[in-house]
């Protein structure tokens, strides 16, 4: 089969489940245009451990990872096969790069993974695990990670990291839905568009440092790290794709990537 590309999510709130709007919509496309995974790897802010552990479940359960959000929520499942295989092969990669990894035969899918997966693919019927993040070692180390499990795209796995171009959630709580983006939000989609645009990427992993409003657009890294796993796989492509999804409750950017897709699917 074609050579798969890498994406990179934006899965905002919970209710984005419910509420697909323009970025929900984006990603039925690509699930649609881009060629059918044989199992997918998510990469996601909400799990998080010291060292990369990879999900090993025998049936992965959906999480409800959150609270106070509406009732018809919780009773959203996603039933994705096991992806014992894909997990093996996830394993042996970091291995041969010099990466220790865990395992752990009961995590399931948190929400940064059923949620877009429900837009993605809502049948469901592809098998899915989870490698977690360790926030704290920053860009480097998961480009490190993207870098490693980049066979996997030919192999027919689909690596999806799962986060948000701007994720301030003490602002979120704060604003109502509709409110109009923040200029500073604005500034840091476009920064990160361009650095993206122009394959500058040792600009972009050191953002912290070189960004406008870094530390504002993320008090903290959870949410952008998986975009440098996703990107870390295809940075040698020529193509990639930004597909815009607008900004939710203000500061809470929606933007997502198709790296190295063949052709524009924005």
């Amino acid at each position: 089969m074609p050579a798969l590309p890498t994406l990179f999510v934006s899965h905002g709130a919970p209710t984005f489940a419910l509420d697909p709007g323009l970025a929900g919509a984006r990603l039925k496309r690509v699930g649609r245009e881009i060629p059918r995974p044989l199992g997918i790897l998510v990469v996601s802010a909400h799990w998080e451990t010291d060292r990369p552990t990879v999900g090993m479940a025998e049936q992965p359960h959906t999480i409800h990872d959150f609270y106070g959000f509406p009732e018809p929520l919780y009773r959203l499942r996603y039933p994705a096969p096991r992806a014992t295989f894909v997990a093996m092969r996830t394993r042996e990669l970091l291995a041969g790069a010099g990466i220790s990894t865990e395992m752990d035969a009961q995590q399931g899918l948190d929400h940064g993974a059923w949620v877009p997966l429900m837009h993605l693919y809502p049948d469901a019927d592809i098998p899915v695990t989870q490698l977690s993040i360790q926030t704290a070692l920053g860009p480097a180390h998961h480009w490190k990670l993207g870098q490693a499990l980049a066979p996997l795209c030919d192999e027919g796995i689909l690596i999806l990291g799962s986060g948000s171009v701007t994720h301030n959630l003490r602002e979120f709580r704060s604003l109502p839905e509709d409110s109009g983006e923040a200029p500073y939000v604005k500034e840091f989609r476009e920064w990160v568009a361009d650095r993206i645009e122009t394959h500058d990427y040792a600009t972009l992993r050191d953002y912290r440092a070189q960004a406008p409003h870094a530390e504002r657009a993320h008090p903290t890294e959870d949410h952008f790290v998986p975009l440098f796993v996703a990107l870390g796989a295809a940075a040698s492509a020529e193509r990639h794709t930004r597909l815009h999804g607008g900004v939710t409750f203000g500061v809470i950017g929606m933007d997502s990537y198709v790296f190295a897709a063949e052709r524009s699917l924005s």
